[in-house]
């Protein structure tokens, strides 16, 4: 009995050990390598960006994370990759696997003896859910992150508008507009527009390529209006306009469908508790019966 619960906890250490020795690891900067940062300014159109030295260091978790099937758009969208997105669920699941056979270890040391399908079962049960609770935490991030780069959109399409009504081109209205305001979507949009000028291709397409690969379609519709600006010389300062405002209805839509959600799930609690106080209230009449 006593080898067993020696086992099981150097086995739980060794695991809460490797899961700390990678955190750690990640944590850690590392120096930037020439290689990748000049394989990105000379990729062709289209191709998706590649990783960076982080994502390099995580390429023997490629085989597990083509498993995995990792919501692309998503992690583009928030800037990771699918071997940061496997390494989270697997640091998840190794404490979730850890945490009860170190709770079944202690109950031991103690005197209270645990049958031993219990820290199993718990072990695989709890490894399950930290998974997928990190796998959830992805998608309400990128949900979020989605509702604020629409919303930078509308402002960018206002400020793209203002640049094209000041005798500015096409090109130059996409440069001017995006440096204007600061924050992480910006960021985003810059670095599309100084790839595409690095590259000499089009920022429109570049823009769409964007827009393709982190899920937003409103910052294609950028680029497919000022397509028609550059290639074809069309005033477009009217129809960018139009759309940031159909853009920002569609938002106010979405809110107030979502705050509707929320307030008409308030109305459970709220009747559960018309409930208890109506016990209350007649809990003496019948006390006395």
């Amino acid at each position: 009995m006593t080898d067993w619960l020696l086992t099981i906890a150097v086995t739980a250490g060794a695991l809460v050990g490797l899961g700390v020795f990678l955190v750690v690891q990640e944590l850690l900067p590392a120096t930037p390598a020439l290689g990748p940062a000049l394989r990105r300014l000379h990729q062709p159109p289209g191709a998706a960006h590649p990783a960076g030295p982080a994502g390099q260091r995580l390429e023997w978790l490629t085989g597990f994370t083509r498993w995995l099937r990792p919501p692309h758009q998503q992690l583009a969208l928030l800037g990771r990759t699918p071997e940061q997105y496997a390494l989270s669920l697997l640091l998840s699941a190794l404490i979730g696997l850890a945490s009860p056979t170190l709770l079944s270890v202690t109950f031991a040391a103690t005197g209270v003896g645990l049958p031993v399908a219990v820290p199993v079962l718990g072990s695989l049960g709890l490894a399950l859910i930290c998974a997928w609770l990190a796998h959830r935490a992805v998608l309400t991030k990128a949900e979020a992150a989605r509702g604020e780069f629409r919303a930078a959109v509308c402002t960018y399409l206002d400020l793209v508008a203002l640049q094209l009504s000041a005798a500015h081109g096409p090109v130059q209205s996409l440069e001017r507009a995006a440096e204007v305001c600061d924050g992480w979507v910006f960021d985003r949009i810059r670095e599309s527009l100084r790839l595409a000028q690095l590259q000499m291709h089009s920022p429109w397409d570049e823009l769409r390529d964007l827009a393709d690969r982190i899920g937003i379609p409103e910052l294609g519709d950028v680029g497919a209006i000022m397509r028609s600006s550059g290639s074809e010389g069309a005033q477009v300062h009217e129809t960018l306009r139009s759309r940031a405002d159909s853009l920002r209805d569609q938002i106010r839509t979405d809110n107030l469908a979502r705050a509707e959600g929320v307030t008409g799930r308030l109305d459970i609690p709220g009747a559960l508790l018309v409930f208890v106080l109506l016990g209350f209230a007649t809990y003496p009449f019948f006390a006395r019966l």
